[in-house]
């Protein structure tokens, strides 16, 4: 019988008329067939041929039925599992009689049940069909990172497969990217990414000066979407978010772009608000801002807008970090904008200096901009930035050949690391922007502009340090879903009664 977690041998029942420790004395002998082993001989961890002279019977003429249980060694999968000869375990299974039909064993049932979702990540997802009474079994960390549930001894345990986790997704089409993440709840707070996608469409194009989204823009985003709608039908999702933001919001066809999609792709779209823009982006980079910290700057550079949230955390904190947030604001420019308007593949200093004085004069139209003023000016504050502006700052900081969003995500810069990062940069000219592996050609034209609005919000809130965050308002829809549906509250209440532990963050 097959082990549906292994694919190897599973511990099953043996010869017609007794379980595994229970066959006939003379199949056991070596020289002799074992059913087991598919009619080749049976030995107890030693070839034959080391036994020379050896009796096939013991001396004193004992049967070795009656000789003291031997251990017997078999393998599965790279791994030697030892068994007592006439010990019956709890996975021996009383055979049917020859002539009866045989009845299925758990596991096999449980096998025959099971069913797989397509895997993405070269694991197999287990779908429904499991064992609804199935108990509760404590996860351990497998090498891949996958969580796995240690199996019961016996056919039983392998049969007792944990429920499948939920699936949940978020895609967010904004002015410069489309962008979807697939995921599955972990630990309170934390999610295990299964699935993501991420292309530049730039489908905010010419909205600037024409008010509207230019066709081969939305051509291009259509084809990302359609690659969208292609992985999340591959999933069975259980919830999922959909959102455009400032592009679709400004564009006096947006409206008339969204049906285009719903009616290409299959996928209907909402366009949210400035502030929930705002919202989710606080919310999905809560995990980056540490205990003992009082006030946070958080500001998101996007394509077409730019939402900064002020943050007070001094007194209680909530496990939700959108709920102390004490001001915000949406600033109406972004990097395409902001380099259609002064250019961005040739920035001079003079021209760098004109499109941090326009993103700061947007500022201070910003009433709220002091609510932090009595907690900004000690180490515990800081800017927290998520953005493929600071992001790339970050890249070049590090000197990658290659992104690696591990190292990038959560790092800390402070005031010369920035200040050294753009002046580098704006000592490069375009070509050379293409050249660097964290910048390339889709950003070479847009990365000083974000810098220029990275730079007013620097004046407007001088901080010591920088925290990058390659995360945002994906993340915030995931935290979000999985919040309200109460997964992680279930999970709480599983690990008091079982001893769950969660996957951990991608």
């Amino acid at each position: 019988m097959k082990d549906p977690e292994r694919g190897a041998d599973a511990p099953g029942g043996g010869a017609a008329g007794g379980g595994e420790g229970e066959r006939p004395a003379a199949q056991k002998a070596h020289g002799a067939p074992d059913p087991d082993r598919g009619g080749r001989p049976a030995c107890s961890g030693r070839h034959p041929r080391h036994a020379k002279g050896a009796p096939d019977r013991p001396p004193g003429g004992e049967s070795h039925a009656q000789q003291q249980p031997r251990k017997r060694r078999k393998r599965r999968r790279g791994r030697k599992v030892f068994a007592r000869d006439g010990a019956a375990g709890p996975a021996a299974q009383p055979q049917p009689a020859a002539n009866a039909p045989a009845a299925p064993t758990a596991a096999g049932a449980a096998g025959q049940q099971r069913q797989h979702q397509r895997p993405l990540n070269g694991q197999a997802v287990p779908g429904t069909g499991e064992a609804a009474a199935a108990p509760q079994r404590q996860h351990q960390r497998q090498p891949n990172g996958h969580a796995a549930s240690p199996a019961a001894p016996g056919a039983a345990g392998f049969a007792q497969r944990q429920a499948p986790l939920p699936v949940y997704a978020a895609l967010d089409l904004g002015t410069n990217n489309c962008r979807l993440l697939v995921a599955v709840p972990g630990r309170p707070g934390q999610f295990r990414v299964i699935d993501a996608f991420s292309r530049i469409v730039r489908l905010g194009e010419g909205l600037s000066s024409t008010g509207r989204l230019g066709q081969p823009a939305m051509d291009r985003a259509v084809e990302a979407l359609k690659v969208c709608a292609d992985k999340l039908g591959n999933r069975k999702v259980r919830k999922a978010r959909l959102i455009a933001t400032e592009a679709c919001r400004a564009a006096d066809n947006g409206a008339e772009f969204l049906a285009r999609v719903e009616e290409e792709a299959g996928l209907k779209l909402e366009i949210i608000d400035r502030k929930t823009e705002a919202r989710l982006a606080v919310s999905g980079c809560g995990p980056l801002v540490e205990r003992g910290t009082d006030a946070v700057v958080l500001f998101d550079i996007g394509g077409g807008s730019s939402e900064i949230a002020l943050i007070d955390v001094s007194r209680h904190r909530t496990p939700r970090l959108a709920n102390h947030i004490v001001s915000w604001t949406s600033l109406p420019v972004g990097v395409v904008s902001l380099a259609e308007r002064f250019g961005g593949r040739e920035v001079t200093e003079s021209v760098f200096e004109a499109m941090v004085g326009e993103v700061a004069r947007l500022l201070d139209r910003f009433e709220g901009r002091g609510r932090l003023a009595h907690l900004a000016s000690g180490a515990r504050f800081h800017l927290l930035g998520t953005s493929g502006t600071v992001t790339t700052l970050a890249g070049v900081h590090l000197g990658l050949e290659r992104y690696d969003r591990r190292r990038v995500d959560g790092l800390w810069l402070d005031n010369d690391n920035v200040d050294a990062m753009i002046a580098r940069l704006l000592s490069w000219d375009f070509e050379a922007r293409v050249a660097n592996p964290c910048i390339g050609a889709d950003r070479a034209d847009l990365v000083l502009a974000g810098c220029a609005i990275l730079e007013a919000i620097r004046r407007c809130w001088p901080s010591e340090r920088l925290r990058v965050a390659d995360r945002g308002l994906r993340e915030g829809m995931l935290s979000e879903l999985m919040a309200d549906d109460g997964v992680w509250r279930r999970n709480r209440q599983e690990g008091r009664q079982g001893g769950h532990g969660g996957a951990v963050s991608r």
